[in-house]
């Protein structure tokens, strides 16, 4: 089975794995928007990208981080942030992609990193993946590292049950 594990938002990431191997890894694709060049979520770009990694007859399953709003964030980013996240649940289901949500305080739970520092789940991918660290190197690629453990919890345990 194909698992695509994706950290929602503008500066978020998407990850596909099979056979707990990373296939892929992408960073969610944006576009500018209006006379002050916001970014927002580029739809056709992530249909495009999902389409291209699932072959036809494949068992896919996508794995989204569930989030809430943070005390704290502006009510424009936000806004901006649940606009993506609602994007993203409506490509897959367009797609006929079964979606599943995951809390990151499970899947952080998982791989021991409740309580430490962002960068942690950049370093315990890059454990998990050595050849990775690369394309992982950057301290903005935490976002790719959060996708790469979204799918990998979800392979760890929901496969696991069966």
């Amino acid at each position: 089975m194909k698992i695509i594990g994706i950290d929602p938002g503008l500066s978020g990431a998407i990850a596909v794995l099979k056979n707990n191997k990373v296939l892929n890894i992408f960073e969610i694709p944006v576009m500018s928007e209006g006379k002050k060049n916001k970014r927002q979520l580029n739809s056709a770009q992530l249909v495009k990208l999902l389409k291209d990694n699932i072959k036809n007859g494949e068992e896919v399953s996508v794995v989204v981080e569930q989030v809430n709003a943070m005390p704290g964030q502006g009510v424009t980013s936000m806004f901006n942030f649940g606009q993506t996240f609602g994007a993203i649940k409506g490509i897959c289901a367009a797609l006929g992609l079964p979606i599943f949500f995951v809390r990151p305080s499970k899947w952080k739970k998982h791989f021991e990193l409740i309580n430490s520092s962002k960068d942690s789940s950049r370093t315990k991918a890059i454990e998990m993946y050595p050849l990775l660290s690369a394309e992982l190197s950057k301290k903005k690629d935490v976002n790719k590292s959060d996708a790469i453990l979204i799918a990998r919890f979800y392979s760890d345990t929901r496969l696991n049950d069966n």
